[in-house]
């Protein structure tokens, strides 16, 4: 996903605050710009983890999935 920079912005930052980049942002993450606005409340700014939020990805990592041999 390349937003490109605005205002001094990370890339991967979404600024609910900018119109036109929540409708770029909502287009891209394939929602509506008030699902963005609740995910962006739910789990903060960052693309990734609002993409996440929206689309239900979840995953372990390596250490996590170790973790769950040990224990057996």
């Amino acid at each position: 996903m390349d937003t490109g920079k605005r205002r001094g912005e990370e890339p991967d930052q979404i600024d609910i605050n900018d119109p036109q980049a929540c409708k770029e942002w909502a287009r891209k993450l394939d929602c509506s710009e008030a699902q963005l606005h609740e995910a962006v409340k739910a789990v903060g700014n960052q693309a990734s983890d609002v993409e996440m939020h929206l689309h239900g990805v979840h995953s372990t990592t390596n250490s996590d999935r170790m973790d769950e041999v040990g224990d057996s």
